[in-house]
């Protein structure tokens, strides 16, 4: 201590206040939430397994739609004359060119041989986003006696006939569907049944174009417009050697659907799904 020599002793140091303490406002922590993973997209035509599937002839009849389909059938019998060289050709390219420069929305049913004959093709196709790939069968076999000329196929082999075309076709990708449509249109209760477990919607349609049969393309264009009506399915083909003129036919086809205000469109859209 300084007293005595005149000085005033320095005052103490101020001691710091401590900081106020604030409460903690955040939450107490809580486990992570796990967000529900999307359920996957349905596939049109997809019917609940185990009940006799759905026949369709056509969409509804309140729309400016009809949908364009190509049947790709493909027979033994078929194979057999491509390879002894008796036909050069199974697959209209110039259809395919003509609808792809239009950009014509159609849907293919494609036997699984026909795909396996020609998977570039069947790989464009898939490959087209205004295209759908739909199952005609894996041998174009009738699934009824008496269809045509077609060989009948057994009942027994019937379910696993159209689960391998399904199995064939699905790796292609593109815009899968579960529509079935029966070679020549030939089916019964008894065929009905044999699909019930593979959840599928049978496409007939109400528009037979008749190109395998006709001899030019006037008959063709004649039949689809003459029938072709809103909600249309009209069924041709892309197989060339037996359908040669569907190809001539198709452009006063699209014009005459045109004059009458009828939009083509994929099938699955022109059902709703």
């Amino acid at each position: 201590m300084l007293s005595g020599c005149g000085l005033t002793p320095p005052a103490p140091a101020p001691v710091p206040a401590s900081p106020p303490v604030v409460p903690d406002s955040r939450p107490a922590s809580s486990p992570p939430v796990l967000e529900a993973s999307p359920e996957p997209a349905r596939v049109p035509g997809t019917y609940p397994a185990g009940s006799l599937p759905p026949i369709v002839q056509h969409g509804p009849r309140d729309t400016g739609s009809v949908s364009l389909t190509f049947d790709a059938d493909m027979t033994d019998a078929m194979a057999d004359r491509l390879r002894r060289g008796e036909v050069s050709s199974y697959a209209n390219l110039t259809l395919l060119k003509m609808l792809e420069k239009r950009e014509i929305p159609a849907t293919f049913f494609v036997t699984g041989q026909w795909a396996e004959e020609y998977p570039e093709i069947t790989r464009r196709i898939a490959g087209n986003p205004r295209f759908e790939l739909a199952n005609h069968s894996y041998e174009h076999a009738a699934f009824t006696a008496d269809c045509y000329t077609l060989p009948q196929l057994p009942a027994a082999a019937m379910t696993e006939d159209v689960a391998k075309t399904f199995r064939t076709i699905e790796p292609f990708g593109g815009r899968q569907t579960r529509y079935f449509r029966f070679p020549g249109l030939c089916h019964d209760r008894a065929a009905l049944r044999a699909l019930a477990p593979l959840g599928v919607t049978v496409i007939d349609g109400d528009v037979v174009s008749g190109d395998p049969f006709a001899r030019g393309p006037a008959p063709i264009v004649r039949a689809v417009l003459s029938q072709a009506k809103p909600g249309s399915i009209i069924v041709m083909h892309v197989t060339e050697a037996n359908a040669q003129y569907t190809d001539d036919a198709l452009p006063k086809i699209l014009a005459g659907l045109q004059r009458r205000g009828l939009q083509p469109v994929m099938l699955s859209e022109l059902l709703g799904e």
